[in-house]
């Protein structure tokens, strides 16, 4: 877990952007709304002359999202857009994840290896004075596709596509990235989930996220208590072993699909470390919680056999089953806060997912599988 100095720093920056942007965003070419994404702005950022712009809808939240129309040569019809959010709050919420700059960076330097499962990025720029972002993807309501969230669970065909498509990601990278995370090159900037900053706050939202669900709900919230008393070793131990590039948030509502094909949306939270993290969060909170036990097992066999297919490691069986049990702190950790803190999910996805992560909690035995490696 980094210092109190080393938190302070990075809060630090977030203030110091959003006091630049005040300041001086006005007076920068870099987009800061939808209405700023002229032709003129958007030509720099794909990289091809775009004649007219039409706004054809748009929305806000933790980005502000819209839909542009566009004319020019050997440009598609239309784009969908993400941007930084309009209000200065939530907009520190985003610097303090990075999740401006991770995406914008994910789509300009790790996206065009991947191919299918990724949304295609037609351009994508960050402006580290403001800390503003501008990622241009593919306008995927032009073609059929299916959008999940945890209310409306993935069939076990479509887990088991999700998982090939981790398995793809992961192998791609792995054996490529530098010892430790920080430095140069394609993966320095990536975090391991250890060195993030933010997990000096970690333990005190999960506790308050605790006190405020007791006595609202019957899920045992509590059962993770072991998690936050000694927060810093348990995700150093997750961390352990080898790592690749994660999607790291790989829930149902981050996922789509398309012409029988899954697919990963969202990619803010990109991180590095063991694949594990990935695979809890997307077989815990993608099965129903009567249903998991009876997949979970298979699931890991069909990634294990994906990611050696795909050029990764022939990984040991009972070793990726502990470190699975292990790693379903992340979307405890997750769905503690998310529904204890309100505002970012509907409440019944929210609560939803809480329930699925405490009852794999239990049930795995993760705090067991966790106390093996003190």
């Amino acid at each position: 877990m980094r210092s109190p100095s080393r938190f302070g720093a990075h809060v630090g920056r977030g203030v110091r952007r959003l006091a630049l942007d005040s300041a001086l965003g006005a007076t920068r070419s870099f987009p800061r709304r939808v209405g700023d994404l002229t032709p003129a702005a958007l030509s720099v950022i794909i990289g091809r002359r775009v004649d007219a712009v039409t706004v054809l809808d748009g929305d806000a939240g933790t980005s502000s999202r819209a839909r542009l129309g566009l004319t020019g040569d050997g440009l598609p019809p239309s784009v969908f857009v993400k941007m930084s959010a309009a209000a200065a709050g939530i907009r520190m919420l985003g610097e303090l994840a990075g999740l401006g700059e991770t995406e914008a960076r994910f789509y300009r330097e790790l996206a065009p290896e991947l191919g299918a499962g990724v949304p295609r990025s037609y351009g994508s720029a960050f402006d580290g004075v403001t800390g503003r972002y501008v990622v241009v993807l593919e306008d995927m309501s032009t073609s059929p596709c299916q959008f999940p969230d945890t209310l409306h669970p993935l069939s076990t065909d479509q887990m088991t596509q999700l998982v090939e498509v981790l398995a793809g990601v992961h192998a791609t990278f792995w054996a490529r990235l530098p010892e430790k995370s920080g430095g140069g090159g394609q993966f320095g900037w990536l975090m391991a989930p250890s060195v993030d900053p933010a997990n000096l706050m970690t333990p005190s939202v999960m506790r308050m996220s605790a006190r405020r669900l007791a006595g609202k709900t019957s899920v045992p919230v509590q059962a993770g208590r072991y998690i936050w008393e000694n927060f810093s070793a348990v995700i150093a131990a997750i961390d352990s072993g080898p790592h690749t590039v994660l999607h790291g948030d790989s829930h149902p509502g981050n996922t789509y699909f398309r012409d029988g094909r899954a697919g990963l949306l969202d990619w803010q939270v990109v991180r590095r470390g063991h694949p594990s993290r990935d695979l809890a969060y997307a077989i815990v909170l993608g099965t129903p919680v009567n249903d998991r036990a009876a997949v979970e097992r298979g699931l890991l066999d069909t990634y294990r056999s994906a990611l050696a297919a795909a050029g990764g490691p022939q990984l040991d069986r009972d070793e990726l089953w502990t470190r699975y049990r292990q790693a379903v702190v992340h979307p405890y950790i997750s769905g503690l806060a998310t529904a204890g803190l309100g505002g970012m999910q509907d409440d019944g996805v929210a609560m939803e997912g809480l329930r699925r992560a405490v009852t794999a909690l239990e049930e795995l035995d993760t705090v067991a599988a966790l106390r093996q490696v003190r």
